[in-house]
């Protein structure tokens, strides 16, 4: 490939890191509730959301379009911009990882872009209308329209399904329509997510002189975006898997097929119009919407919050890094290292944190009571019926010392 230069190809490795860190930090968008309801065992749902991810990126270029011709100047840009706001894409994925939170991928790498190329061009680089109604209008809407559609769609399937509820093919119906919406979900997350990384390679290809301004992603260029978002999908984000199918609701089969149908449908309409939206936003309303769409359902608002806050900050967070890594390639060669020793080296640093609690396959549904969830406080102190049912509760409770046991008075 002609003038292709030694920080080109540190760029498009760097790409395809975040493309990788974008495909297990979105996992749980696709397998969360299938995994949670147990429609599927983690590994096969993680193994068969990766081979749906590598398919759906070979479906559309619109998003990659988005990023590499519209969303900033890309006569501009420098090769050493896009590696800046790449190191503020993954540091940010890195760290809501470590913590289990479901933010937004899209967003950590589109504030990324935006923060290095007001640091390298100011800001009349960055073509504000695109940024409106492509980006930040799509994230209001996305999770509120996904939530409606799954919270009707909820209260619709438990309604029409009344007679049916609770049997064994009942159930085996929902579990199979899951499975099914979660292939949905997959493939609509490689056709929105493995394209902004096609985006961001294409738009360094042309900032390098290796592509004409306006081109196409190469066919070298889908090809490594798909593989790279099929990998980390299948190396599995645990900790946001565990969020997003414990944390947030408990969800039954109904729900689930519910939340993965709407935010599906939610996300290809848009891949289909170029809107580069945050699967992670959808997904995420979905999974609200549905639980309160069941009666008694709840959503565990304090997990929720938690969420809402990392959304408000992935693209400021993300701009500001971005941003102070460009200021540092600035310096030329010796600066551009710094930056790459400093990406790899946090990069290993949050990974041995996250050593100290392992979340995996075995144990992602496992979870502690969330702060803010009341349910297990209010049983604690609910009387026990009248009747004998009472003596057999009072027995399972110890008594204070010095009192007999209510054993003892059966």
């Amino acid at each position: 490939m002609e003038n292709f230069s030694l920080i080109l190809a540190i760029v498009v490795i760097t790409a395809l890191a975040f493309d990788f860190t974008n495909g297990f930090h979105d996992t749980a968008n696709a397998m969360a509730t299938t995994i949670s309801t147990g429609a599927l065992k983690p590994k096969v749902a993680v193994a068969m959301s990766a081979v749906l991810n590598l398919v759906g990126a070979f479906l559309s270029v619109e998003v990659a379009n988005t990023i590499s011709k519209g969303l900033v100047d890309e006569t501009g840009i420098r090769p050493e911009v896009i590696f800046a706001a790449l190191v503020g894409a993954i540091l940010w994925n890195l760290l809501t990882w470590l913590v289990g939170l479901p933010s937004s991928s899209s967003h950590a790498l589109m504030g990324g872009l935006i923060g290095a190329t007001i640091a390298s061009a100011g800001v009349g680089a960055v073509h504000g209308d695109v940024l409106v109604t492509k980006v930040l209008i799509p994230a209001i809407a996305a999770p509120l329209v996904a939530g409606l559609a799954a919270l009707l769609a909820t209260k619709l399937m438990y309604s029409m399904g009344k007679k049916a509820d609770g049997s064994k093919s009942s159930e085996k119906g929902y579990r199979a329509g899951q499975i099914a919406s979660a292939g949905l979900v997959s493939l609509a997350h490689g056709t929105n997510d493995a394209q902004k990384t096609m985006g961001i390679i294409t738009l360094a290809l042309v900032a390098g002189g290796t592509l004409a301004p306006d081109s196409d992603p190469p066919m070298w260029v889908i090809l490594s975006a798909g593989v790279a978002i099929a990998l980390g999908t299948y190396l599995g984000g645990w900790r946001i898997i565990r969020t997003m199918g414990k944390g947030l609701t408990d969800l039954q089969p109904q729900q689930g097929f519910a939340a993965q149908t709407s935010a599906a449908t939610v996300i290809l309409a848009s891949s289909h119009l170029g809107f580069s939206l945050s699967t992670t936003h959808s997904v995420s309303g979905a999974v609200m919407g549905a639980g309160l769409g069941r009666k008694g359902g709840v959503v565990r608002w304090s997990t929720a919050t938690r969420m809402f806050v990392a959304w408000g900050l992935t693209l400021p967070a993300a701009a500001l890094v971005a941003a102070l890594a460009e200021w540092v390639t600035g310096f030329g060669s010796w600066g551009t290292a710094v930056v790459a020793v400093f990406l790899v080296g946090s990069s290993a640093a949050i990974w041995k944190v996250s050593r100290r609690e392992v979340v995996d396959h075995t144990n992602v549904n496992e979870t502690e009571e969330p702060a803010g969830v009341v349910t297990t406080a209010m049983a604690a102190v609910t009387p026990p019926p009248a009747g004998p049912a009472t003596e057999e509760f009072a027995a399972t409770i110890p008594a204070p010392s010095g009192e007999p046991t209510p054993s003892a008075r059966v």
